[in-house]
């Protein structure tokens, strides 16, 4: 180009007020690869999985590596091939899987099995069940140096605990729909149909709780034709619960005496309490079961956190009742489990954005550092107890996350 046409084309920058840039400079592109591992349930006849294959196919298509152990999705319908065929590769050992892999999400608590062959440095996803928690576990996991999120910790954008809720929408509808099994004949009931027919009175249902179980178990038992009361000591859960009904129903608080004439003429019991430290407390005695109709069925889904009824023991998915005074007693800790694919679906549903986000950011670590809601669900991290609450229970110190964060940057 010749020097007067340089010039011209100057002035004219000049006058526009456009000043002429540098060629941008090439920017690294981040490490963003997660290796990811899958392992099979072996406590407390969980048959959910972590992660569905579909949700497998949207990790390993951003560049993700992921590991199932085999044979982890078959309770829930999800079998090695449908993984395999999503992108993921199989191991055959719960050693394979924790020594390949660097992030490894679980649907029940590491067992010791597991902790042993943990590795420095991974991040372990799992529910942390409270109730059942021991000092040992907690101790172990930090002998081995590992990261722990625990799933009721995790919040999202709204403040709230999604994987909590959901696992509660699920527990409270299937917990009505179990009642309507048992008292039908399949089971040995009463031979009652839940909801009633045209010049047939319906059944009435109790539900202890106003929280997220004891509105989808209203929902649901309203939906199939019953005459629902609900009894919570926190009136504002109670003057919300019928707002999201919208409708009115019969509320009242754990007054012992009304509670005790419900009961008595009730076909179905839902004990739907939650305890945010410790155990439930009992609110429904054994002589006010003695006094239930013979045939009445108790749902404790409570029971996870000790049960709020006075005659509730912990039961299995193999033998998930018993009778007590002629009252049948369903107390079966991971309801869930019981619609194991749907529970599934939920859990995946929750954790593989976390992943995917992770992955964005060039690994978990950094995008706990940005993410303060996630950050929420850790309890240990890299070896160091972060949960005040757990180090005040357990009598083990505890370090402040965002200090620990912080000193790693």
């Amino acid at each position: 180009m010749k020097k007067g046409i340089k010039t011209d084309l100057g002035k004219i920058a000049a006058e526009v007020g456009v000043t002429p840039l540098e060629a941008p400079a090439k920017i690294k592109k981040k490490q963003s690869q997660l290796i990811i591992g899958v392992p099979k349930a072996s406590s407390f006849q969980e048959l959910r999985v972590s992660l569905t294959p579909a949700s497998v196919s949207l990790l390993v298509a951003r560049g993700n590596e992921v590991f199932v152990q085999s044979g982890a999705g078959e309770g829930s319908n999800y079998y090695d091939a449908d993984y395999t065929e999503a992108g993921a590769q199989i191991a055959y050992s719960s050693q394979e899987l924790f020594k390949k892999s660097r992030i490894i999400v679980m649907v029940t608590p590491p067992t010791e099995e597991e902790m042993d062959v943990m590795s420095p440095g991974q991040i372990i996803m799992s529910p942390l069940h409270l109730p059942t928690l021991e000092a040992k576990t907690i101790k172990k996991l930090m002998s081995k140096k590992v990261t722990c999120m625990a799933y009721e910790y995790l919040k999202d954008e709204s403040g709230t605990y999604p994987m909590v809720r959901t696992m509660g929408e699920i527990a409270g509808n299937a917990s009505v729909l179990i009642a309507a099994e048992y008292l039908s004949n399949v089971h040995n009931g009463k031979g009652v149909l839940l909801g009633g027919v045209a010049g047939v009175p319906p059944t009435k249902v109790v539900i202890l709780g106003a929280g997220v179980v004891g509105e989808y178990a209203a929902r649901t038992a309203l939906g199939m034709g019953a005459i629902v009361k609900v009894f919570d000591n926190n009136t504002y859960k109670l003057m919300r619960l019928q707002n999201n009904l919208n409708q009115r129903i019969f509320t009242s608080i754990l007054d012992p005496k009304v509670l005790m004439n419900e009961l008595e003429d009730c076909n179905v019991a839902i004990g739907a309490l939650h305890s945010k430290e410790g155990r439930t407390p009992i609110m429904v005695t054994e002589s006010m079961v003695s006094h239930m109709k013979n045939g009445a069925v108790i749902i404790d889904v409570s029971i996870d956190q000790g049960g709020c009824f006075e005659t509730s023991d912990v039961t299995s998915h193999d033998k998930p009742t018993f009778r007590k005074y002629g009252v049948v007693h369903y107390c079966v800790p991971n309801i869930a489990s019981r619609v194991s694919r749907t529970g599934s679906q939920a859990v995946s549903h929750i954790v593989t954005p976390i992943l995917l986000d992770g992955s964005d950011y060039g690994g978990i670590e950094r995008y706990l550092w940005d993410n303060e809601f996630v950050r929420h669900g850790l309890y240990i991290y890299n070896g160091s107890l972060t949960n005040q609450y757990l180090g005040d229970r357990f009598g083990i110190k505890y370090t402040d996350l965002d200090l620990l964060l912080a000193a790693n940057i």
